[in-house]
């Protein structure tokens, strides 16, 4: 504990006096270094300070929301200052050696060293901008930047009458995290823009508390019911799982709450069953597992949500963590042909261009993060989230509500 503590002092002394010296050197005036640096120290303590106050009965707030914002504010943009004044430290290092001591002379030095390092510093002050105002972006806009994402799936057994088919599904609301109505009712009316047959919603309503969600079930109210119904599961966040309560019967209250939360804005929550959408003279079954992860907890039970399904039926389940579609779904015995996930929100931060580039953390953590996957004829899609939880913005991975529509191949119009 105290290697862990003087370690993580000895790096906040090293970024913080880096990028002091990146600072004075761009700008040459002493005041303005000295204002940043007093900034930069009080802005620290605050952060520390907040931290020092987590309640772990209580869990997140919008006050631990804006203090994990404003402490990538804080990190991030000097992180990379260090990197490239600790390269142009390094590599000064490496040609002083190879050039020797005596060339340049002491007078050439006196004047390049300097002019080199204004140089490096303003440009590590350019790159450290990107992030800087790309995370400020993220949370002032970017979290609720909503985008719809369509996606066609084909099936060779699909039944007849659902070619065509439409889902919307979103996933990770997070409501406790929500501070915009006007942004969150424009979300539901692209919600129902959509006019698909089916709503989908993969689970994590709430960060922790069923409360989190009562000032915005009117708000959800507005979203319009389909002809084939909405339907949700629960996810990891749905079951109270990362807060220190006061005794379990007030944990077993807060699952009821959450779990009549969903009725409140008409869902029908499955829990580990199924049931048969019908359309026509034909039919599919969609099921619902509670949630399960290889890392989270594992309520779901593939086995019960499954009983009373043919190996021919069409089925489309509903799992929170996309891990479980990789360890367990993708290979089970009755073949799935479609699995909805979320969870991994793309990690609220990445680049993504289509056709060009898809990159996030995101990727190192699960195999399937973002967007459809297949494997030997069935897939997966994973929603990159409707909320925001823990870093209150998003940079490069937009808020999304996502319409699937189902196909027969041959159908390829």
């Amino acid at each position: 504990m105290v290697f862990r503590l003087l370690l993580f002092v000895a790096v906040f002394i090293m970024i913080e006096d880096y990028a002091y010296q990146a600072v004075r050197a761009a700008v040459k005036v002493k005041w303005v270094a000295t204002a940043y640096e007093i900034v930069s120290i009080l802005t620290f303590i605050y952060i520390v300070w907040q931290m020092a106050q987590f309640d772990r009965s209580v869990g997140q707030t919008k006050t631990t929301l804006f203090t994990l914002g404003l402490l990538l504010l804080w990190f991030v943009p000097k992180l990379v200052l260090t990197i490239v004044l600790l390269g142009e430290d390094l590599v000064s290092f490496v040609t002083t050696i190879f050039r020797g001591f005596s060339k340049p002379s002491g007078t050439e030095l006196q004047e390049y060293i300097p002019g080199r390092r204004r140089f490096v510093s303003q440009i590590g002050l350019g790159l450290a901008a990107i992030p800087f105002l790309s995370l400020i972006y993220g949370m002032v806009k970017g979290k609720y930047d909503y985008h719809v994402m369509r996606q066609r799936v084909y099936f060779d057994d699909l039944p007849d009458a659902f070619d065509g088919f439409t889902i919307t599904q979103i996933s990770d609301v997070h409501s406790g995290s929500f501070d915009n109505p006007e942004k969150i009712q424009y979300a539901i009316d692209l919600i129902n823009a959509q006019q698909s047959d089916m709503i989908l919603f993969t689970g994590d309503i709430v960060n922790t508390h069923a409360t989190e969600m009562h000032p915005w079930i009117e708000t959800f109210n507005k979203m319009h019911t389909p002809a084939f119904g909405k339907h949700a599961v629960l996810g990891n966040h749905d079951y109270g799982e990362y807060i220190q309560w006061k005794s379990l019967k007030e944990k077993e209250e807060n699952f009821k709450g959450i779990k009549d939360v969903y009725r409140q804005i008409g869902f029908n929550l499955m829990l580990n069953e199924n049931r048969y959408i019908k359309k026509g003279n034909d039919k599919i079954a969609l099921v619902g597992v509670e949630n399960w992860g290889y890392k989270f907890k594992k309520a779901g039970d593939l086995k019960k949500a499954s009983e009373g399904l043919a190996p021919d039926d069409f089925k489309i389940l509903m799992s929170h963590d996309p891990s479980h579609w990789d360890m367990e779904v993708k290979d089970y015995h009755l073949p799935y042909h479609l699995t909805l996930s979320g969870h991994t929100h793309g990690f609220q931060f990445g680049i993504e261009i289509p056709g060009v580039v898809k990159w996030s953390p995101a990727q190192y953590f699960y195999k399937q993060w973002a967007g459809l996957y297949e494997h030997l004829g069935r897939y997966i899609y994973v929603n990159r989230g409707f909320g925001y939880h823990a870093y209150p913005g998003r940079v490069g991975i937009r808020p999304e509500i996502t319409v699937i529509e189902l196909k027969k191949r041959g159908d390829m119009a």
